[in-house]
């Protein structure tokens, strides 16, 4: 499993995967985002995007967009994409990057805090206004230095192990006998009567 940045070619599987999952597609470039993808398949397990504002009083960094697939969730993917964009924004000069979400516990782990109305820069606090009114009244402003960021130990792990439907995997694997086949006689099981 690595994480690189997305490619034109992966704008189509972005956008579907942003729509399926509800994420904020606000001023979309596939160039800002980076793909998690499984070395073994070449299968995309999960992305995350940094978002540049520029404003009067200079430049914002906001992480937006971060999903992960079903199948690799809660296998280190979605922490190893925050990194990947964190380490792009200290590579920009960026100090502080901000995230607006309603999953703040899990950012928290990474060492994000959260951010003082009175500190928050406009640009932040007009997204916030925005996403309040899109996804809800729940969600809050975490931002995190670049040089404090640290990734736990157990999700680095997860994630050299990484596999699709490891651990974090929702959905059942499907076998021959969901389709009627009798897998010892390699036979249907149910007679259509045809």
């Amino acid at each position: 499993m690595y994480v690189r940045d997305a490619r034109n070619r992966d704008e189509a599987w972005l956008l579907d995967r942003i729509e399926e999952m509800g994420l904020d597609s606000v001023a979309f470039r596939s160039r800002d985002y980076v793909i998690a993808v499984d070395e073994s398949t070449n299968e995309r397990a999960g992305f995350g995007r940094y978002r540049i504002h520029k404003t009067d009083e200079g430049e914002v960094c906001e992480l937006t967009g971060i999903g992960v697939v079903d199948g690799w969730r809660g296998q280190g993917v979605g922490a190893h994409v925050v990194e990947r964009l964190i380490d792009l924004a200290a590579d920009e000069e960026f100090e502080t990057v901000y995230s607006i979400t309603d999953s703040d516990d899990y950012l928290r782990q990474f060492g994000f805090e959260s951010v003082d109305p009175d500190e928050r820069p406009p640009v932040i606090a007009d997204r916030l206004e925005q996403k309040r009114r899109t996804v809800g009244e729940d969600v809050v402003v975490v931002a995190v230095d670049t040089d404090a960021f640290e990734m736990p130990a157990a999700l680095r792990q997860r994630f050299k192990e990484a596999e699709k439907g490891g651990t974090g995997s929702t959905e059942p694997e499907e076998t021959a006998e969901d389709f009627g086949i009798d897998a010892d006689e390699a036979t249907y099981k149910y007679d259509t009567g045809n």
